[in-house]
């Protein structure tokens, strides 16, 4: 039991280096951080659709047994996003493009709550990725990879955000770090629940598996309709890199 747990901190520790990306933005244009934020943002949606439908529904289902329950659960996740979207104004980091961060009704509070809102997200990851190792190191790998290439998009657009927010580059990669560090939590609570995790991954996973499916569809689809032009193929083809992967760790098995 304890491999499972050293892969799932390993996991959530690449996971939580994935703030510091902001340093890496510094010296970019506007223009080309677009480009390649959208790259990512594209990657991101075949990654999460690909994690959700090859590996955590599967195992949902055959960990449940109950058709009807895995997909409620799964509604559960994709509602719940939306409500907390809805609460908490959230659009997951991705509403942080170079575009939106120059609204000025953006400035401040928007900082607090972006913080907020990630720590509470990254602290739902560490669950997600801590159940899903405990499933297999396969199921894990997936996961991982499907969180750290959404989050690549998300700390990007996060980190502009905080800085139009008022905070310094120095303080804006320090306090998107930290709140990075709650998925660590999130693997704690998982090692706490020792055994009884076991049960409760038959309902962690499809519940990640709606969340995945909402961020994906309903976060960074629309962000890619905003592009037009010849980057509609270099989406698709982003895609479907990104669901291949996940179809590729099938093979892992």
């Amino acid at each position: 039991m304890a491999i499972p747990y050293l892969y799932a901190f390993t996991s959530v520790l690449i996971v939580s280096g994935i703030s510091l990306i902001g340093v890496s933005t510094l010296s970019l244009q506007t223009k080309r951080l677009r480009k390649i934020l959208f790259v990512f943002v594209a990657l991101a949606v075949g990654a999460l659709l690909g994690d959700a439908f090859f590996h955590l529904l599967p195992e949902a289902f055959e960990h449940t047994n109950d058709t009807a329950v895995t997909s409620l659960l799964t509604l559960a996740g994709l509602l719940t996003f939306f409500w907390l979207e809805k609460l908490l104004q959230w659009h997951h980091g991705h509403h942080g493009d170079v575009v939106e961060i120059e609204r000025e009704d953006a400035i401040k509070p928007l900082g607090k709550l972006i913080l907020f809102s990630d720590g509470l997200h990254n602290f739902l990851d560490g669950l997600i990725i801590g159940a899903s190792y405990l499933i297999s190191v396969e199921v894990g790998i997936a996961t991982t990879i499907a969180v750290v290439l959404h989050e690549i998009p998300q700390e990007i657009g996060d980190f502009g955000v905080l800085l139009h927010a008022g905070y310094s580059k120095g303080k804006a990669i320090f306090y998107n770090f930290i709140s990075a560090l709650t998925a660590i939590a999130g693997v704690l609570v998982i090692m706490v629940m020792g055994s009884s995790s076991e049960r409760a991954i038959g309902f962690l996973i499809p519940f990640a598996a709606g969340t995945f499916i909402y961020i994906a569809t309903a976060d960074l689809v629309p962000e890619l309709h905003k592009q037009r032009g010849s980057s509609t193929v270099l989406e698709f083809v982003a895609i479907l890199i990104g669901v291949g992967a996940m179809y590729g760790l099938l093979f892992l098995e």
